[in-house]
């Protein structure tokens, strides 16, 4: 860790920065509020489990197919721009949700109409949105401002789910219009923020264009090395996806306990999140990387052995904690270690690697479950996360002997 007694440059002070973490918090809070509405509302009206997957399918998929083209776009247009219109989109959907839940004319087809095009909205957003901290914040800065986004984003998690399940009793529509409130502050706040607009070179939309994000990960070892790791470490660690079986069968904890389960990771990330905006990582990143993915590996362990709730609520708030750590240290990577005119469809890729690694992971632990029961799935879940953490030090020894994150350059890497 940094010197505490070192001075501290103020962060806040750089135009821009306070409107595009609460733009982006913003954002996700209204994501999380209308996930829950949502998945209240499709029950409600189907009574069916199937109806509640065919949601994130109506997500996921158009999410996917636009994600290339997206990561593409943000490198030849203006990205600010991009996101306003994705956010305003999204705000207008919204506001047709509430209306028509007031109405009662809402059926299942249009949400998931709807739903596919939030996913759209997402693919766009993402990639263009997290290129505007490298524009905003100079290097040195860059590990602090990505703290402090993170704990915005870890609050707007916590509150999102909390929110939208004591609104939706008031009506589903209630929920959505405070997610088109919260969409549209989150285009304000966009559209205000103050950036630099390097000019970037424009490119046809060829193929070789269109994917050449994959194509410089590959020459850059050391951001291959962080955004597979954290992918394999996802896909394997899928403790997540088990925890109403663990609540239920396991813990005996009931509803209150599986809320209890589904909070801690947030708030453990939260905690870590808000100490790293205070006193960043100094030397030897790229240790602290592989040191924190082990650690998330062994809570998965230590969780899926333990049976007491409270041992399973801390185990699993230190895996979110130790997240946030690989996020940050891949986060640097990404953003200062590519080109401006390419953080786009880098930035897509990554959102593509760790996008699918929480879906697969997913459904991962849920087939392995099938076959050997929850405990065994999630221990050997760890343990897969502990061999991969091995095996990567040996793999991507750049990644290894990674130093200040700060020091970070396009030449480094």
């Amino acid at each position: 860790m940094t010197d505490p007694s070192a001075p501290t440059p103020s962060l806040l002070r750089h135009p821009g920065l306070v409107a595009a973490i609460g733009a982006r918090a913003l954002s996700s809070f209204a994501g999380q509020v209308q996930a829950v509405a949502v998945g209240w509302q499709i029950y409600a009206l189907t009574h069916s489990a199937a109806a509640l997957g065919f949601v994130g399918l109506a997500q996921f998929l158009p999410m996917m197919a636009c994600i290339f083209p997206a990561g593409h776009a943000a490198d030849q247009y203006n990205r600010q721009r991009i996101v306003v219109i994705c956010q305003s989109i999204a705000m207008l959907a919204a506001a047709f949700m509430a209306y028509a839940s007031f109405t009662h004319q809402l059926s299942a087809g249009m949400i998931y109409g709807l739903v596919a095009i939030f996913g759209a909205c997402k693919a766009f957003e993402m990639p263009a949105q997290q290129t505007f901290l490298p524009s905003i914040v100079p290097p040195a800065l860059f590990p602090r401002a990505t703290a402090l986004s993170s704990s915005l984003f870890q609050a707007a998690s916590i509150a999102g789910p909390s929110l939208g399940g004591l609104l939706y009793g008031l009506g589903a529509g209630v929920c959505y219009s405070l997610c088109a409130l919260s969409f549209a502050i989150a285009a304000l706040a966009t559209w205000s923020m103050v950036m630099t607009r390097p000019v970037r070179p424009r490119q046809k939309a060829t193929l070789a264009a269109i994917f050449g994000g994959i194509a410089f990960l590959r020459r850059k070892p050391t951001m291959l090395g962080a955004i597979s790791l954290d992918l394999f470490a996802v896909l394997l660690g899928g403790a997540t996806a088990m925890l109403p079986m663990f609540a239920t069968d396991i813990l005996h904890a009931g509803p209150w306990g599986l809320g209890l389960l589904r909070a801690a990771p947030a708030v453990g990330a939260l905690l870590v999140a808000a100490i790293l905006a205070r006193h960043p990582l100094g030397h030897h990143a790229g240790r602290w990387m592989f040191a924190s993915v082990a650690v998330f590996g062994v809570a998965t362990i230590l969780f899926g052995l333990s049976r007491s709730i409270g041992a399973s609520v801390l185990m699993l708030a230190i895996l979110g904690g130790a997240d946030v750590i690989s996020v940050m240290v891949r986060g640097a990577l990404v953003q200062l270690g590519t080109p401006d005119e390419m953080r786009g469809r880098v930035s897509a890729v990554n959102m593509l690697f760790i996008g699918s690694s929480n879906q697969l992971g997913e459904f991962e632990s849920g087939m392995l479950a099938a076959v050997m029961g929850p405990v065994a799935a999630v221990v050997l879940g760890g343990i897969g996360t502990l061999v991969i953490t091995g095996v990567w030090m040996g793999l991507f020894p750049g990644l290894r002997k990674l130093d200040r994150l700060e020091d970070i350059t396009t030449d480094t890497l």
